[in-house]
């Protein structure tokens, strides 16, 4: 050891210094924290719920199994044997397919600059918690309007109320903290909202000094980041159970519907949850994976993550379903749909409305969108280490030795994209990135990634480069999946998003027509990168 660092032999007889984790835990915890992110809390829940609750869990694992695990571990064995980010790995995989790396750099960037604002949202939430009552609890506030009803209150009083009524949780959100309603479209985003910069800038000063210094800083904050949401998520979890009303929301999350399983689009769900969730071809695992011991065994790292993931989200339906069930029970509903919303307004609209009837609404408040936050700064570190160290290891000289400025610098150039998501229309904005940015084009480079490591670069020499890691190596179950159920797995999402794409939506408002020009156009933007490097190079 040299400098509290380990010296790990590399093939052939130099040395690479290279930083490792303190300690295993932290690794597994990088890893759980990066994959268990806030879709896990509003978007598996809803999902289920919406294709066929308990009928959809047989989808759901058979994607885990066949596709999700294989791919997860596959990208835990590359970044560990070879120790390398997503950029330089290409070198002793497949040289010609380098540019994959520059193209997952590209969309970590993309995702950061609209995820990063969901994060502020939540930074603001969080601050305006810290008062006697929630403000969204009532309509006595400037930015309520002529529409703005408390409808547990008229419910409680048999009182009846028009369609165009909306909740004070939603108008605190639309026009308070949005303030969406002086936005005409995606063409009129209008100035950034200087409360929503602040909590931005809030975000990425955090950011930077817990990746400046590697793994040895942010292998510490998740002591706290990655378990601090669970503790959280127990507490809402025996509120919500003691909640009148609960049992109906769990039982609409989990009553099986069997005869969705004949649609084509419960299975894509399935497989996008999956996909999304273990978070395969982000170059995340890659990276984090790159500064464990060469005889870590990640073999069994991969089970207990892509677990511990899966049952996270299935505990999480739990949490949100039974304050559906509650708030149905206010709203005197028998339909659990007549109070839900996809998206994030699930958490910062549904729950957050939910909040305010808690006894002790302050501190549930608190405890929520701290944990919010937390969630959401993992998957934050996740996503741009991989872009750190994919540089890092690229151009060690002038990258490499100089972490702490290029860390400043590319979180610099995130915080200004993440300015257009601040504006009025930023929510316009942040629809189509989410669609877009990372959708095909993750999918295509996950499928050129499977396809060059166990294809050209060979899957007998995969199979001896994990016997050396491990002193075992993988049976004909990983093999299989590996050469061709993964791929064809990945295939089948790419085929069937094409097949039911849909016009946009946000609320009542419908994208127009040049809007999908504009997503493909970002999409390709990164995809490119792959066939422009070969060219170049080759």
């Amino acid at each position: 050891e040299r400098n509290g660092r380990r010296l790990v032999p590399k093939q052939g007889s130099k040395t690479l210094e290279r930083e490792q984790w303190g300690r295993k835990l932290e690794f597994l915890l990088s890893v759980i924290g990066f994959a268990v992110d806030l879709g896990n809390v509003w978007r598996f829940p809803y999902i289920c719920f919406r294709n066929g609750g308990g009928a959809f869990l047989i989808p759901y694992f058979l994607m885990i199994v066949f596709g999700g695990i294989p791919l997860f571990y596959l990208e835990l064995v590359l970044g560990q044997y070879h120790r390398s980010g997503c950029i330089s790995i290409w070198k002793k995989i497949c040289p010609i397919f380098k540019g994959v790396g520059y193209a997952i750099c590209l969309m970590a960037i993309y995702v950061s600059s609209y995820y990063n604002t969901v994060i502020g949202w939540a930074v603001y939430y969080l601050y305006s918690s810290f008062a006697y009552e929630l403000p969204w609890s009532s309509c006595n506030h400037t930015w309520a309007d002529h529409r703005c009803l408390d409808k547990i209150a008229a419910a409680s009083h048999n009182q009846t109320w028009s369609n165009d009524t909306q909740s004070p949780a939603q108008q605190f959100f639309d026009r308070h903290v949005l303030e969406v309603y002086k936005s005409s479209g995606l063409g009129d985003l209008g100035p950034p909202r200087w409360q929503i910069v602040v909590c931005l800038f809030v975000v990425y000063f955090i950011l930077y000094f817990c990746l400046w210094k590697g793994v040895r800083s942010s292998g510490k904050v998740v002591w706290v980041t990655a378990t601090f949401p669970y503790i959280v998520l127990f507490i809402l979890l025996v509120r919500g159970a003691m909640l009148p009303g609960a049992s109906i929301g769990i039982s609409y999350y989990l009553s099986p519907q069997w005869h969705l399983l004949a649609k084509p689009t419960v299975w894509l769900e399935a497989a996008t949850q999956v996909f999304f969730s273990l978070g395969p071809g982000f170059g995340t695992l890659i990276a984090l994976a790159s500064y464990n011991r060469f005889d870590n065994n990640c073999y069994r790292d991969a089970f207990i993550t892509s677990v511990v993931n899966c049952l996270t989200s299935f505990m999480a339906g739990f949490v949100v379903f039974s304050v559906l069930g509650y708030m149905a029970h206010l709203h005197h509903k028998t339909d659990i749909e007549e109070v839900t919303t996809p998206g994030v307004g699930l958490l910062f609209v549904v729950y957050g409305q939910a909040l305010t009837t808690f006894n002790g609404s302050v501190f549930f408040s608190i405890i929520f969108f701290l944990m919010i936050i937390t969630l959401g700064l993992d998957s934050s570190f996740g996503g741009l280490e991989a872009v750190i160290t994919g540089f890092s290891d690229e151009f060690p000289e002038t990258i490499g030795k100089h972490r702490e400025k290029f860390v400043l610098g590319l979180l610099s150039v995130s915080f200004l994209l993440a300015l257009a998501t601040t504006t009025e229309g930023g929510v316009y904005l942040m629809t189509l990135l989410e669609v877009y940015a990372t959708g095909p084009a993750i999918m295509t480079v996950v499928l050129l990634e499977s396809i060059s490591v166990t294809w050209f670069y060979g899957i007998d020499r995969l199979c001896e480069d994990i016997k050396a890691m491990l002193g075992f190596g993988p049976g004909l179950y990983w093999r299989v999946c590996w050469k061709y159920i993964s791929p064809l797995f990945v295939s089948f999402m790419i085929v069937m998003s094409f097949i039911f794409t849909s016009n946009l939506e946000y609320g009542s408002y419908v994208f127009p027509n040049w809007s999908t020009a504009l997503g493909w156009t970002i999409t390709l933007s990164s995809i490119s990168i792959v066939p422009a490097y070969a060219l170049y190079r080759y």
